[in-house]
This record gives C-alpha cells, sequence and structure tokens, in this order.
C-alpha cells in the first residue's frame, strides 16, 4: 500500500524511523530493533540513509525486509545529492520489484571529504529527484518530501523556505514528513503557514525523544532546532542522571504528542534512534488516543 493511500484512510497515522547501522556493526542488530518495533503496530517505518550515504548499501534491504518480513509498510529514503540518474533507476527499480512503493526524497548531504560548494551526479536538490521520479514512475509510487518548521538551516528567509516547499510538493509530493521540533507552537505556525501558501498535502510531525545529553548537541548543530525553557530546565536537572533523563525525554515527547493529537495533527513519525523500548513506552503512553482514533473512523464509516 502507498503512504498516501493511508493517509487518506485514517484521520490519524502513526509511525517509526530506523536508521541502518554502521557498516562495521551486524545487521542483526536493527533486526532486533525491528523484532520489538512491530508489537507497537505502526502504519509505517522509514529506513534512513546514513550520512554522505555511509550506509545506503545496506538501506535499500532493510527497506524491503521491513514490508515483506515485519508486513509493515515500508518508507525507503532517497538521497540523491552525487547520485546519477542511472543510479536512482536501479534503487528505486529493486525497490519496486520487492513491494516497497514508498520513497522520501531528499537532497542529502555531501560527502564528509567533499569540498565546498559539492558538485557532482545529476541532481542538485530534492525537487530535482522529486520530478525525475514522478516523471518516470508516475502513481506508481507514493513520494515523502522533508519540511522544516523553524525553515531550512541552510535557507534564512522562512518565505522564500516556504516557497521552495510549495514548488516541491506541486512538483510531486504525495505527504511531508517534518525535521524534528521541541515547541509545538513552531509547527501550528508552520501549518497555518503551509496553508494560506496553498500546500494541501498531509503533514506528519517528527518528533525526536532526548534521552542524552550527546543528542541536543548533535541534533542543534545538525538542524538548529531551537530549545524551549522547559527542556532545557529538563536537561540541565537531570543532565548527570542518565536514566532520569531518559524518562524526561520521554514524559516530554508524551506531552509534545499528545497535544498534537489534540490539536488534530495528522500523523506522528518518532525518530527512534533504534531505541525500541523508547519507542514503546512512547506508543504505550498515546495507545488509548490511537484507539480512540480507529473508533472514530470506524464510526463515521458505519454511517456511510
Amino acid at each position: 500500500m502507498k503512504i498516501k493511500d493511508i493517509f487518506e484512510r485514517k484521520k490519524f497515522v502513526f509511525s517509526f524511523e530506523i536508521f541502518p547501522p554502521k557498516p562495521t556493526t551486524p545487521l542483526d542488530r536493527i533486526y532486533s530493533t525491528l523484532d520489538d518495533l512491530k508489537g507497537p503496530s505502526p502504519d509505517f517505518i522509514s529506513v534512513t540513509y546514513g550520512a554522505g550515504g555511509s550506509t545506503r548499501d545496506r538501506s535499500p534491504q532493510i527497506a524491503i525486509d521491513v514490508k515483506n518480513v515485519y508486513d509493515i509498510e515500508s518508507l525507503a529514503h532517497l538521497t540523491c545529492i552525487g547520485s546519477t540518474r542511472d543510479e536512482v533507476v536501479g534503487v528505486v527499480d529493486l525497490l519496486l520489484e520487492s513491494g516497497v512503493h514508498n520513497i522520501l526524497a531528499l537532497r542529502g548531504d555531501p560527502p564528509q571529504e567533499a569540498v565546498s560548494p559539492f558538485v557532482g551526479g545529476d541532481f542538485s536538490h530534492a525537487i530535482d529527484l522529486v520530478k525525475f521520479l514522478r516523471e518516470r514512475y508516475g502513481e506508481k509510487i507514493a513520494i515523502g518530501g522533508a519540511a522544516y518548521p523553524e525553515g531550512h538551516i541552510e535557507c534564512d528567509d522562512p518565505i522564500k523556505d516556504l516557497h521552495y516547499l510549495k514548488q516541491k510538493v506541486d512538483a510531486g509530493v504525495d505527504f511531508l514528513v517534518t525535521q524534528l521540533f521541541f515547541d509545538n507552537e513552531l509547527f501550528y505556525r508552520f501549518v497555518e503557514r503551509t496553508s494560506i501558501a496553498g500546500i494541501e498535502v498531509p503533514i506528519s510531525a517528527g518528533i525526536m525523544p532526548v534521552v542524552n545529553k550527546n543528542q541536543i548537541e548533535r541534533i542543534v548543530t545538525l538542524c538548529g532546532a531551537s530549545l524551549p525553557k522547559k527542556f532545557v530546565r529538563i536537561l540541565h536537572r537531570y543532565a548527570d542522571d542518565p536514566r532520569s533523563l531518559e524518562e524526561a525525554g520521554i514524559a516530554y515527547a508524551t506531552d509534545q504528542i499528545v497535544d498534537l493529537i489534540a490539536s488534530g495533527v495528522r500523523g506522528i513519525h518518532l525518530y527512534t534512534m533504534n531505541k525500541a523500548h523508547v519507542a514503546r513506552k512512547i506508543t504505550s503512553n498515546i495507545e488509548t488516543l490511537r484507539e480512540g482514533f480507529v473508533n472514530d473512523k470506524n464510526n463515521e464509516e458505519a454511517l456511510l
């Protein structure tokens, strides 16, 4: 099933993101994680590429196994920077032949050893990949795109950033998944702006439970996410108490999700960081709310 159809059939879509282990780490580790993530019954699981494509050889196979071994819809990340059209076709054809019909089209990061500005491959931006995929594969695939509630870290003009997003959607994106954020008000303002701009595809909110202090430095460096005062207080209070910080991080993410659901969010995409026990706790915390959406949908269908 294509993910755009899941959004059409369900009032609320709940999904996970995982990443492949490093090339030096046995693949068994990710399958152990998937064993634990199957229980919460996500609507789909996305599989990332590594930074600079460092794990891209493993990503398609894991995405295929999510679909065919675990019987969960799979969203395969596909970064295009430094790639040729033939390389992209090779990956997408393999996915389609294996029953995976969902692609998250991303620019990706240049290789770590690359000089700036990086030049290489047939694609410069995610929109180039979206256009190519839509032209070549039509409706055989569902295409997801990334969105940035606080704006892309490389674009200092929020209006221009929204303009680029609209162009990407118009080029063929079926749904959006946002970058992580810790302040829901930023997300609500972003959704309001997308509506004004005429962006009508479903938007899934990206939530990352922060369970150790090392994550924060990486997050701020990579995506520039702002940290609300409430969040900073939690970090200061539990910085030297890893167990308490994990519990506080789970609680904070749960509160975010409950508020988002109450406000009518179309989907939650949980960045699991391959920590299945964290994802399971959060899923358990919101289980009643998820069941409520299923019952609401069933009641609506009974009236038709």
